[in-house]
C-alpha cells in the first residue's frame, strides 16, 4: 500500500504560480503584480499530513485555495489522483468536490450565522444531490457526534456555539461527502490556545478513522509537530525546505527553518536558557517586488554574493530532504545547492 502511493501521489503540485494583478487608474491598466505564490513544487501522498510553515504573507494561504480550485492559476499545474485539475471549470470541478475540501481558519466568518448547524452541515449533500442512507437529518447528526458535538444542537446557530465548536461544526461540513483529501488553513489560528490541542487531536483521530490526507496550513512549527509526516517551509512565495518531521526538527537546513524553529516555546526553563534565539532584522520583503536571487539573502545572517545574484535551486541535499540554499546548515560533507 505505501509502495503504491509512493510511485502515485494523490496530489501532485509542479511549478504553481498565482500573481494577483495590481490595477491604476480609470482603465484598470496592470501595473504590477503581488507574487503570492511563486513556483512550488510537492507532492501529497494518500494517507499522509503535510503541513505547510511560514510567517504571515507568504503564501500559505493562497496555495492552498490553489489546490482545491478555489483560485485560478497563473501558471504551473495541479494534479489530482493522476488527472490534470488546473483549469477545470465549475461544473469540471464540480464531481471533484467530494474528494477535495477545505477547513477554513475563521470558525466565525466561514458559517453563515442565518442558517442552523443542521443546513450548513447538511449543505454538501443538497449541493451534489445525494441521498443519504436514513436522510439528510440522520447523517448530519452522526457527523456531529463524530467531531464532538451533541446530535440534539442540529437546530441551533453558529452565534450559540464557542469558537472551537464552530470549528469543531466546520470540520463536520468538510467531512460530510467523504472527501479524499483535506486542506485545513490555519484550522487552530483563531482559536484559544486550551482549544487548540483538541481541534488538532480532533483531526489527528479522524484521519486514522476515515484514512484521509492532510495539507494542514500553519504559522506555528510546534501546532503542526505532531501531526504531521512530512513539513514544507514557505518563504515569500517559495519553498525552501521540505522534509520530514524528525529531519526538520532534529537537523534543519535552511537557515530559516532553524530561525523559525528557535521561535518555538520551551516550557523548561534549563532547556530554554540552552537554547540560541535568533532574532531575524527586518521585515519580510514585499511580494510586489521582491529580493533578487534568494528571497531569504535581506535576513539571512549566512547571506553572501551569491545569494544575492543567483536563486538557489530546492535540491534533495539528503533522501527525503529538499532545501533551496547556497550555504545549507547541517548538510552532508560536500553537499551545497
Amino acid at each position: 500500500m505505501k509502495d503504491e502511493a509512493a510511485a502515485a501521489p494523490l496530489l501532485k503540485v509542479e511549478g504553481l504560480v498565482k500573481h494577483f494583478p495590481i490595477t491604476k487608474g480609470v482603465l484598470r491598466r496592470q501595473v504590477g503584480a503581488v507574487q503570492a505564490v511563486d513556483g512550488l513544487t510537492f507532492d501529497v501522498r494518500a494517507g499522509e499530513t503535510l503541513g505547510v510553515v511560514g510567517e504571515s504573507g507568504c503564501g500559505k494561504s493562497t496555495m492552498g485555495r490553489l489546490i482545491t480550485r478555489l483560485l485560478e492559476p497563473t501558471a504551473g499545474r495541479v494534479e489530482f489522483e493522476g488527472k490534470d485539475i488546473t483549469h477545470l471549470g465549475v461544473a469540471g470541478m464540480r464531481p471533484l468536490r467530494r474528494d477535495v475540501q477545505m477547513i477554513f481558519q475563521d470558525p466565525y466568518s466561514s458559517l453563515n450565522p442565518r442558517h442552523t448547524v443542521g443546513t450548513i452541515v447538511g449543505a454538501p449533500f443538497r449541493l451534489q444531490g445525494i441521498s443519504p442512507e436514513g436522510g439528510v437529518k440522520k447523517e448530519v447528526q452522526r457527523l456531529l457526534a463524530l467531531v464532538g458535538l451533541s446530535p440534539e444542537h442540529y437546530n441551533r446557530y453558529p452565534h450559540e456555539f464557542s469558537g472551537g465548536q464552530r470549528q469543531r461544526i466546520g470540520i463536520a461540513r468538510a467531512l460530510a461527502l467523504n472527501p479524499k483529501l483535506v486542506v485545513a488553513d490555519e484550522p487552530v489560528s483563531a482559536l484559544d490556545v486550551s482549544i487548540q490541542a483538541q481541534v488538532v487531536n480532533l483531526l489527528d483521530d479522524l484521519q486514522a478513522e476515515l484514512g484521509l490526507t492532510y495539507v494542514i496550513i500553519a504559522h506555528d512549527l510546534s501546532v503542526i509537530r505532531h501531526v504531521s509526516d512530512r513539513i514544507a517551509v514557505m518563504y515569500l512565495g517559495k519553498l525552501v525546505e521540505l522534509t520530514d518531521r524528525a529531519s526538520l526538527y532534529e537537523k534543519p537546513m535552511h537557515p530559516y527553518t532553524k530561525a523559525l524553529l528557535s521561535a518555538v516555546p520551551v516550557p523548561d526553563p534549563k532547556r530554554r536558557a540552552k537554547r540560541e534565539r535568533i532574532l531575524l532584522k527586518g521585515d519580510v520583503p514585499s511580494p510586489i517586488s521582491p529580493p533578487s536571487g534568494c528571497r531569504f539573502h535581506t535576513r539571512c545572517w549566512k547571506a553572501t554574493e551569491v545569494c544575492k545574484r543567483e536563486e538557489p535551486p530546492l535540491l534533495a541535499l539528503e533522501p527525503g530532504h529538499q532545501v533551496a540554499c547556497h550555504h545549507p546548515e547541517n548538510a552532508p560533507e560536500g553537499a551545497s545547492a
